[in-house]
């Protein structure tokens, strides 16, 4: 790699502030959408949902097996109407394969 160019610089630069907005994206909705809620008098957590989905299943209870909990193939073969899934799927063992726990700061403990 002799010399690089000014637009390939401005190219490198574009992309890793690209990469930057796209790995703080999520952070940035959840700090917009709690201040939504507390402007809104909701629960900054759930939204008065008295729920929270399980990070670990994404709310879904169960677990698929494959690197990272997700299998690329399975994932198509079912978008585009295949049948049942060949990949193997546990239960979460994080949420008791419910989906969701209690939201810790509005739900009433004495009615669970």
């Amino acid at each position: 790699m002799e010399n690089i160019t000014a637009s390939e610089l401005a190219g490198f630069g574009v992309g890793t502030l690209l990469l930057c907005a796209s790995i703080a994206a999520p952070r940035i909705d959840a700090f917009i959408s709690a201040s939504q809620r507390s402007t809104l008098g909701m629960c900054k957590r759930c939204g008065n949902l008295r729920m929270i989905a399980c990070s670990k299943c994404k709310g879904t209870g169960i677990l698929k097996g494959g690197p990272f909990g997700f299998n690329l193939g399975d994932d198509l073969y079912q978008s585009v109407g295949g049948g049942g899934s060949k990949v193997p799927s546990i239960a979460c063992t994080k949420c008791q394969a419910r989906g969701h726990f209690c939201c810790p700061d509005c739900s009433d403990t004495s009615s669970v």
